[in-house]
């Protein structure tokens, strides 16, 4: 432990570069995909930074850059490079800081990389340090992100989200904030406790919704309550990424080494022994089996998730495998039962719309364009019920993910309405359908009697729409199905890879993974 308090008013940076990617997903990230802010506009994402806040007279807070997207495949690396180089030379031009809020996501790949964050992350620690001092780093992350030792290593402080969904992820900057003036405050330099939990599983198996994602989340609040500890993290990894890092984690923070040490194995056994009983969050089955179910139920609207694609988690966004299947289905076929399902992308399938106009009949190639390896494109006729510009939307950044204005078109097709995106864009809330209040798409979910969703868990807002709720296991980037995907690069033994690697006790710490952790 270190003193580190200054006798004057903090200076401390914001900044960071989140994205969650698939690397299994054919899409291709560039900077054009990341909202960046900068100045005062990074200062309003919060509330903890505005002149009423209680820390208002103790910091001084200087924006640097944050860059955030909506999850996809893998950054380009001259992109990565760019946004590096942009972060790294403002923390330097903002001269000596006590601090900085590293505000991430922890599952970003880049074309070339093994672990992103780690290089973006030593490369911050050496312009924060540049000034010959060594300010305090606090990341605030994902839970689905993964924390490597190299990651690890630069950083004063960790913390991630507790629920999932994330209903807590601006709780979780502000907890990172706040631990981080604390620290400064109080002249410390915290112990970190680290290890790693070789299972590795999708996050709609870890919802914090049910067992036994719900009691182990609920008990990190409990241990940061210990004497000696700060803050008690754990990270469920990022599967759909193929590389060495990806794994669960736990981070206990706190003034006593070996107390932070001993909670940390703690939760990492806990973990480790509830391996196998995490579920999914809701009934699955496959896109036949849930379409079928939801057609043949009373329950309305009757929600489906297209898991695989779902762009939300780094799916390309742009598979029609699940429009062929809902119109294999004669009830819907016919409009004997009506569904409505957004989100596949398609510029070139959205520009004929507003070439033939509301009314119109379309004859489309529609989706497979990015990712070709689950069908292709689907030729669909239908009439063009909606349209609607993007400049009739408003951007907006919900929990640190960036979903901006797109051009959408509505087509029928006896029962089934299909959106069309011109750029990927998740359909969370009433407003995604509906679009504003004047101009909109006007599309109503709730008047369907399937609404089928490039989703995984139900975010709140259709999770309350639902009347009843299929998880449907399809193809694509996210596929839920992780033995299917072709990991081969990430570090094994790795449950659920390999099952019963330690069953017989003749693992190389008996009877299961050394869980011994680490301090940093």
């Amino acid at each position: 432990m270190t003193s580190t308090a200054p006798a004057r008013r903090l200076r401390i940076g914001i900044g960071g570069i989140g994205i969650e990617s698939s690397t299994f997903c054919p899409h291709r990230s560039t900077t054009d995909d990341f909202r960046q802010t900068r100045g005062q506009e990074l200062l309003d994402r919060y509330t903890w930074t505005r002149p009423g806040s209680d820390l208002a007279g103790l910091v001084e807070w200087v924006p640097l850059l944050h860059a955030t997207s909506l999850p996809g495949g893998p950054v380009e690396a001259e992109s990565y490079l760019i946004l590096k180089d942009e972060l790294v030379t403002r923390i330097r031009e903002a001269g000596p800081l006590d601090g900085m809020v590293y505000d991430i996501h922890g599952a970003m790949s880049v074309i070339g990389l093994t672990d992103a964050e780690g290089d973006l992350t030593e490369a911050v620690r050496a312009a924060l340090d540049a000034h010959g001092s060594r300010p305090l780093l606090s990341a605030a992350m994902d839970l689905h992100g993964n924390v490597s030792r190299r990651f690890a290593d630069p950083c004063d402080l960790l913390t991630a989200h507790r629920l999932a969904p994330h209903e807590d992820a601006w709780d979780t900057r502000e907890r990172a904030a706040r631990n981080l003036v604390r620290c400064l405050r109080d002249g410390t330099r915290p112990h970190r406790a680290w290890v790693q939990v070789p299972v590795l599983l999708p996050g709609e198996k870890t919802s914090t919704r049910l067992e036994p994602a719900k009691s182990l989340y609920a008990s990190l609040a409990e241990t940061e309550k210990l004497p000696g500890i700060l803050d008690a993290a754990m990270w469920v990894g990022y599967a759909w990424a193929d590389e060495p890092r990806c794994k669960a984690a736990i981070v206990v923070t706190g003034d006593d080494a070996r107390l932070a040490a001993a909670e940390a194995e703690k939760l990492a056994r806990r973990y480790w022994d509830a391996r196998r009983d995490f579920v999914f969050v809701g009934p699955t089955g496959s896109a036949e089996e849930c379409i079928e179910k939801a057609v043949a139920s009373d329950k309305r609207p009757f929600l489906i998730s297209d898991s695989g694609d779902n762009p939300t988690a780094g799916g390309a966004g742009d598979l029609a495998y699940m429009l062929g299947k809902l119109l294999d289905n004669e009830a819907i076929r016919s409009g004997q039962v009506t569904a409505v399902h957004p989100g596949i992308t398609d510029p070139l399938a959205v520009a004929r719309c507003f070439e033939a106009g509301v009314g119109a009949e379309v004859t489309l190639s529609v989706g497979g364009k990015v990712d070709a390896g689950h069908g292709g494109p689907y030729e669909l006729t239908g009439t063009v019920t909606a349209l609607q510009r993007a400049t009739e939307q408003k951007d907006r950044a919900e929990g640190g993910a960036y979903d901006r204005g797109v051009d959408m078109a509505a087509v029928r097709v006896g029962g089934l309405t299909v959106v069309l995106v011109e750029r990927r864009k998740p359909f969370h809330t009433l407003a995604d359908f509906m679009g504003p209040a004047e101009g909109g798409l006007g599309v109503d979910p709730r008047t369907y009697d399937l609404v089928v969703v490039k989703i995984g868990y139900l975010e709140p807002e259709l999770h309350d729409m639902a009347a009843d709720w299929l998880l449907a296991l399809t193809p694509g980037g996210v596929d839920q199905d992780l033995l299917r995907l072709g990991h081969h690069r990430v570090e094994r033994p790795l449950y659920p890879f390999d099952n019963d690697a330690y069953a017989d006790g003749s693992g190389p710490h008996g009877t299961g993974p050394d869980l011994t952790a680490t301090l940093l």
